[in-house]
């Protein structure tokens, strides 16, 4: 028998075997399956499914409004496109969850500077959209760094609020307030002030999480809300979106649209591809395509989808009850925050009950940028929310065995 076939033969018999990833394995695919949080996992990935269904069901409308009229690229352009995205976004993710806490921490702080700095030449470099200016154009694609910086920032704000713990006359919430204030006059250059709110609350969850006095918290309730005035009366795209949430005035025709889009299907929808609502709504398959998902597969179909983006804000949150480390509980928390957040304003602005603000639906809205950002995102929160079967605990010691069992 040849060398090679031997090999291959051995190869096959690894793979069959029934004790492969079992908890001997001491292979880091071995360790990671049994450390890893498999049924938020497995919630992840029913909502990539149903994010390629839905793109699938937006996809001819898209591909009409932004070809000219004419199917030139083909009804599901943008579906192929999302499968393209969702081949490099899901090992991104795996690969990142695999990553220790430190490595993690390590690639967060990294990944913060890179991004911060990217955000600094977006009003310069990017080019205009729709009135703002929130990409940069890359020669393959356009990169919104605003998105990818969203999950390094929670992670380098935890590791920041953590030093706290060691030290309390560091000055961690000042530097904070500094950090996220920069970023927050960088967004509203764009003007991006859906992305503002966004990384405004998260930091006061952060905040709150990091034992932050209620008096405190109180008074950023306070700028926040001096924020969004301010905004109102110095941004023009924020007045008139205000103006049209409050009191019907100016162009509201994306949000009324969307709504009747999204109810046009009832309960239970008009069925895959049998939505008509949907070629007259903007953005069919990215802002609003939870107006879309109502119109062709039904209210139901919504309402799921809502309790399953809940579902996994309540696991982690519940998950994290159990946990030791500062930072870890701060990094997990933020990153669930921010991506239940940026789920229930897409679903608010889609219902008419928060004005437009042009924000993705977290992995089911079609595009190339949100999709990687969240997938690095959620590798990160897998990496924060793994557990290792050997850790012992007793009423005297908690150890770390820092191996499997022989």
């Amino acid at each position: 028998m040849s060398t090679s076939l031997s090999g291959r033969i051995k190869a096959s018999a690894a793979w069959a075997d029934p004790n492969r990833y079992g908890r001997s394995d001491r292979s880091a695919a071995g360790r990671w399956f049994w450390e890893i949080d498999r049924v938020l996992l497995l919630l992840v990935s029913v909502l990539i499914g149903i994010g390629l269904i839905a793109v699938a069901a937006a996809s001819p409308a898209a591909a009409t409004r932004y070809s000219g009229g004419s199917v030139q690229f083909g009804e599901l352009y943008y579906f192929y496109r999302q499968i393209a995205w969702i081949a490099v976004g899901v090992p991104v993710m795996i690969a990142i969850s695999m990553l220790s806490r430190e490595r993690a921490r390590r690639l967060s702080l990294f990944g913060a500077a890179f991004f911060f700095v990217l955000l600094i030449f977006v009003p310069v470099l990017g080019p205009e959209i729709n009135g703002a200016k929130r990409w940069i154009d890359i020669g393959v694609g356009q990169l919104q760094p605003s998105e990818f910086l969203k999950p390094f920032y929670v992670v380098a704000m935890a590791w920041l609020l953590s030093l706290r713990e060691g030290d309390k006359s560091l000055p961690v919430f000042a530097l904070s307030a500094l950090v996220t204030g920069g970023v927050a006059v960088l967004l509203m250059q764009q003007p991006d002030f859906g992305s503002t709110i966004i990384f405004g609350c998260v930091w006061i969850a952060m905040l709150a999480l990091a034992g932050i006095s209620l008096r405190a918290i109180g008074g950023l309730g306070i700028a926040v809300i001096v924020g969004v005035v301010i905004a109102y009366f110095t941004y023009d795209v924020a007045t008139a979106r205000i103006d049209g949430f409050l009191f019907g005035e100016g162009d509201t025709f994306q949000t009324d649209n969307a709504m009747r889009t999204l109810t046009a299907g009832g309960l239970f929808g008009m069925g895959p591809g049998g939505g008509t609502r949907k070629f007259g709504l903007p953005e069919p398959h990215t802002d609003y395509i939870f107006s879309v998902i109502g119109e062709e597969f039904g209210l139901i179909a919504c309402l799921a989808i809502a309790l399953l983006y809940l579902t996994i804000v309540v696991r982690v949150l519940i998950k994290l009850l159990d946990e030791d480390s500062t930072f870890a509980i701060l990094a997990a928390a933020g990153l669930v925050i921010t991506f239940g957040l940026q789920a229930m304003i897409n679903m608010a602005v889609n219902v008419q009950i928060a004005p437009s603000k042009g924000m993705t639906l977290p992995f089911i809205s079609y595009g190339g940028s949100s999709m990687l950002a969240l997938s690095i995102g959620m590798g990160l929160l897998l990496a924060f929310t793994r557990r290792n079967p050997y850790l012992t605990r007793s009423p005297y010691v908690v150890k770390w065995s820092g191996d499997f069992p022989q």
